[in-house]
């Protein structure tokens, strides 16, 4: 059911205007699509488009993030094989609707991951279903990257998660493939790319580091960098861009670590103490000198983008062109709350449940995830996209433990404890624990439902009136009956001039 909300609320463009492919990016994107579809992939890599960037052309294949287009063209070319003739531009109108029914699927099972409990899940998924954040860029036409992105990007982290909590080499594999689709699809990688390894330095710092995080993060950082090289646009940028330093450094320090503890484990310690001390200067002096080598001779250097997130002055003063773009402008509070709406009041209470309240590596990888896409999200509006799924699950952990609490105590208050257990002869008697007085759990129940029927209403009004426009099609009122007027200009003077 949330899944056909989610397809349901995105295709109001559809229903309100026709089945068209919006503008700028979703065009490009479109036309690319179109011609791998008659020409095979092949072709695409070495496809040299001269109708685009006028007056040098465009070599298509090495600047593009392809994922978009091979998905499509996949589903179209399945759909051939079972003789289910589709139109290609149908395909790719339709893509972000449907692949935000698997972004709901993907936040259910993240949450549940981290959480071990279901309701989370689906409280989560139902947020993820309407937050106008994603559907500003997942309606009906809107065939650009983030269409997809968001789904690889939710679904690596449950993954990850899940190779976490096992250990197990099939679900790091699995994490890295999802990861290969990503960067595949979308500049965004770069958060996983960043995260996943800060997650694994906290673990380490914290003492909560294991064996399990160490197949993980071995087997996702060589087979992740290695399948990231096969994406043209990406290639060797995996080893001189400083954006993928973190994951090199975090590689490096995880073996050392693990190794200085089995030392410690079989070495006296007046040798562990000589070893420490050789290897601290052997790598503070090998870091010092690479640094060096590679600031001074230019072979590695943060992108414009980068550091923007890192210092927010830094595209004003230095590279005003990205700043003049309008999506890496910093937010303004009137941005989380029109994105956002009401469940950003249960972010809190969320975050107290994976900080405080029994801790785990789910948890502790969500709350991260949230406080360093909150960060990147002040920085540049853009970056919101990434916030919302984090503000989901948060919201989604929230009123799963608020209502699960809030109907615990009612039903106790109600019906009453089963005296079937106290008369088990094994029954050990227990320190009763403290619940939520009857009365406060009608409240906060009351206060989930109110807060997530305004988010529904919101979210709904929103994607209906604000989002789901394309821009060649306008509409106005009809001041007389107050019917929509469908103002189709733009198509017909283009037609005109094709004519």
């Amino acid at each position: 059911m949330i899944g056909i909300l989610s397809f349901a609320v995105r295709v109001f463009s559809v229903i309100k205007f026709e089945s068209v492919i919006h503008e700028y990016d979703p065009w490009f994107n479109f036309r690319s699509t179109r011609f791998m579809e008659a020409n095979g992939v092949y072709e695409f890599w070495n496809w040299y488009d001269s109708e685009s960037w006028h007056p040098l052309g465009r070599v298509v294949g090495g600047t593009v993030f392809p994922g978009i287009m091979f998905t499509s063209c996949f589903i179209k070319w399945v759909m051939d094989f079972f003789a289910f003739p589709l139109d290609i531009r149908n395909i790719c109108v339709f893509l972000a609707p449907v692949f935000a029914a698997f972004q709901c699927y993907a936040t259910f099972l993240l949450t549940k991951e981290a959480t071990n409990r279901p309701d989370a899940g689906m409280f989560a998924a139902l947020f993820m279903a309407i937050i106008p954040s994603l559907i500003s860029r997942g309606v009906a036409g809107s065939y650009d990257n983030e269409a997809v992105a968001i789904w690889a990007l939710v679904n690596t982290f449950y993954m990850w998660i899940k190779a976490c909590n096992t250990g197990s080499v099939l679900w790091s594999v699995a994490c890295t493939l999802s990861y290969f689709y990503m960067v595949a699809s979308w500049g965004g990688y770069s958060f996983i790319i960043n995260i996943i390894p800060v997650f694994v330095l906290g673990c380490m710092f914290i003492n909560r580091f294991n064996l399990k995080i160490y197949v993980a993060y071995s087997i996702f950082y060589t087979l992740g960098s290695l399948m990231a090289m096969l994406i043209t646009f990406v290639n060797f940028q995996v080893i001189r861009s400083s954006e993928h330093l973190a994951s090199h450094i975090t590689f490096i320090a995880m073996n050392a670590f693990v190794i200085i503890n089995y030392i410690r484990k079989n070495l006296a310690e007046e040798q562990v103490a000589a070893v420490m001390r050789l290897g601290q200067t052997a790598i503070v002096g090998g870091f010092v000198l690479l640094f060096i080598f590679l600031t001074m001779s230019g072979r590695t250097k943060f992108s414009g983008r980068s550091m923007t997130l890192i210092d927010p002055s830094y595209a004003k003063n230095h590279m005003p062109l990205i700043a003049s773009v309008a999506e890496h402008a910093p937010s303004v509070w009137s941005n989380y709350y029109i994105d956002m709406h009401a469940i950003l009041f249960l972010v809190p209470i969320g975050f107290y449940y994976t900080l405080v309240h029994k801790v785990t590596h789910g948890k502790l990888f969500i709350a991260m995830y949230g406080v360093f896409a909150c960060y990147f999200s002040c920085v540049m509006v853009r970056l919101l996209l990434v916030l919302a799924p984090a503000v989901c699950v948060l919201a989604g952990i929230s009123a799963a433990e608020l209502v699960r609490k809030s109907a615990n105590s009612l039903r106790l208050t109600l019906i009453g404890k089963s005296n079937k257990i106290e008369e088990d002869p094994k029954f050990v008697p227990q320190k009763p624990r403290q619940r939520v007085p009857p009365d406060v759990g009608v409240f906060l129940i009351a206060f989930v439902f109110m807060l997530s029927k305004k988010y529904l209403l919101h979210s709904t009004l929103h994607a209906a009136e604000s989002l789901s426009s394309p821009s060649i099609i306008l509409s106005g009122g009809n001041r007389v009956d107050n019917n929509m007027v469908i103002i189709d200009d733009f198509r017909e003077a283009y037609y005109w001039l094709n004519q």
